[in-house]
């Protein structure tokens, strides 16, 4: 299995390099990330100035490395489209949860994202902030699960979420809103976003942010198609009123 490992953070933070190093049991392992932290991205990408793309030396053995100095997305794209071919994109570790709505505004999940639209399987791996030592001693089970249950051959994009601790691993869906943002006056007309909870202790495990708050290690597919499938299906309908069948002789 050819496997590219990228992140938010930037390429030598400890969870990428965790990942990278676990991530060679699974076969030949490359990396692409950022040359500087990317966190909050989302899958933002660079098409108007010239970015740094360039191999240097990685701290685990056996793994090519490119340091990127652009988003997490553009690091996936550059790499999927230039240095390499993969089978899966693994993004992460990152340093904090990407819960609920959390998910729009993650680098990590960008990448994963970015992924996606190249038509590969993809996860994305966050955890506490305090500490990656629970998380690097997970990924065996969670690979685990992903393959006795057929997760990559039932959808192709995910985002694992892990506890300090855990009771079990769940299949959840997408919360709301987690943190929200105020905003400082630090003076000189400049401002500083200043994050802050608003989770309201539910108890509903199928979603993400109560699954993680429980304990469980969170498991949810996602997806890149954001077209309201629901409301399609009914305005479609007004088609109808304004298009006649296209006959071709």
């Amino acid at each position: 299995m050819r496997v590219l490992v990228t992140n938010d953070d930037g390429i030598f933070s400890e969870g990428l390099v965790a990942l990278a190093a676990w991530a060679k049991r699974l076969g030949d392992v490359s990396v692409a990330a950022p040359k500087s932290e990317q966190s909050g991205k989302s899958q933002s990408i660079n098409i108007h100035t010239p970015f740094e793309a360039k191999q240097c030396d990685f701290p685990v053995d056996g793994v090519k490395a490119w340091t990127i100095d652009s988003t997490p997305a553009d690091c996936v794209r550059f790499a999927l489209s230039t240095l390499m071919d993969a089978d899966i994109v693994l993004s992460g570790i990152n340093r904090g949860f990407n819960l609920g709505e959390d998910i729009g505004y993650s680098g990590t999940d960008g990448a994963a994202f970015e992924a996606s639209y190249f038509h590969k399987n993809a996860i994305a791996f966050s955890t506490i902030t305090e500490s990656f030592r629970h998380s690097i001693e997970s990924l065996d089970e969670i690979w685990r699960f992903f393959e006795e249950n057929d997760l990559l051959g039932i959808h192709n994009l995910y985002n694992v979420n892990i506890p300090a601790a855990h009771k079990g691993l769940l299949i959840t869906r997408q919360a709301g809103a987690f943190f929200k943002d105020s905003y400082i006056d630090i003076g000189n007309g400049m401002f500083k976003a200043s994050g802050y909870s608003v989770y309201n202790g539910e108890s509903d495990l199928t979603n993400d942010i109560d699954a993680v708050m429980h304990g469980y290690i969170s498991i949810s597919p996602l997806d890149t198609n954001r077209t309201a499938e629901k409301a399609y299906a009914q305005l479609s309908q007004l088609n109808e009123n304004h298009y006649s069948p296209i006959h071709i002789a």
